[in-house]
């Protein structure tokens, strides 16, 4: 119960020296930066002072919340008789904290400038912080934005050079008349035709150099007979292949040609031996070209 009342009496008195402390700063200095660090060190002078008082009453508390009663006895009943009163002291001095309103450091105009003077520097430098937070930010994105330009200039010149050039081929295109077709196409004819007989004269020169006819005595064959016939005048091999050439590309469907007197039988077997030309399946007495083209 004495132990009770000492931590009442202390709680009190802990109260009263909490809301009376504003009145013991000591007098003004002469000095700014005196005043300042005076004041500075008595305000952390009596927090720490409070601070102290305030863990051991609160380290008391918790020691007698933390008794255990016992199961029966005159002495349980004593007990929890004090556990009650200190639940109805607390409950008490926390309504009391509840009505009371804040009150300010102190009334003195140099420990309340002092204390406004140490939250400006702060704002301050949170603000130089920030500002140059800001100001790299904006180097990076002008940095980024100027590439970007100059990209878009890239792309911009080049477009720019498809569009001349389009414009050009469109200007050349637009010059070509179709007369200027017509001319150019007939003479792209003259010279595939030219190019055909020059070929056709090579081919031509070529066979009758390598398949030449019979000598002149034996160009003309007397048939074998009761009556003799006139002879008979062969063709040279240029004029075979030619006719069936000719056969071959105006009927595709029938181009098979009638062996007629006047081929050399030689040349005949020669063009089927090696597969230039084929016999009809029904008939042996005409033959056809092979469809090289084809």
């Amino acid at each position: 119960m004495d132990s009770m009342d000492d931590l009442l009496r202390e709680t009190e008195h802990l109260a009263r020296h909490m809301s009376s402390y504003q009145h013991d700063i000591p007098p003004d200095l002469t000095s700014t930066m005196q005043i300042s660090e005076a004041s500075k060190k008595q305000l952390l002078q009596m927090h720490d002072e409070l601070w102290q008082q305030f863990k051991q009453c609160h380290s008391q508390i918790m020691a007698l919340d933390a008794e255990t009663l016992p199961e029966s006895g005159p002495q349980s009943k004593v007990q929890l008789y004090l556990l009650m009163m200190q639940v109805k002291a607390l409950t008490v001095e926390y309504e009391q904290w509840l009505k009371r309103e804040p009150r300010v450091i102190s009334r003195k105009e140099d420990i309340l400038l002092v204390v406004g003077k140490e939250e400006l520097q702060n704002v301050d430098r949170d603000l130089e912080t920030m500002l140059s937070i800001s100001r790299a930010e904006a180097r990076k994105l002008k940095s980024d934005l100027e590439k970007e330009q100059q990209w878009l200039s890239e792309q911009q010149q080049f477009l720019e050079g498809l569009r001349t050039k389009l414009k050009d081929l469109e200007n050349l295109y637009a010059n070509i008349s179709e007369k200027s077709a017509a001319r150019e196409l007939k003479r792209k004819l003259r010279k595939e035709s030219a190019y055909r007989e020059e070929l056709l004269a090579a081919f031509e020169h070529f066979l009758e150099e390598h398949f030449p006819l019979p000598e002149e005595h034996d160009k003309r064959v007397k048939k074998k007979g009761p009556t003799e016939e006139p002879s008979v005048q062969l063709v040279p091999m240029n004029d075979i292949l030619e006719t069936l050439i000719n056969k071959l590309m105006e009927t595709p469907h029938d181009p098979y040609v009638v062996i007629q007197p006047e081929y050399w039988p030689p040349y005949i077997e020669m063009l089927l031996r090696f597969g230039i030309a084929l016999r009809h399946p029904a008939d042996a007495n005409r033959i056809r070209l092979e469809a090289f083209h084809q």
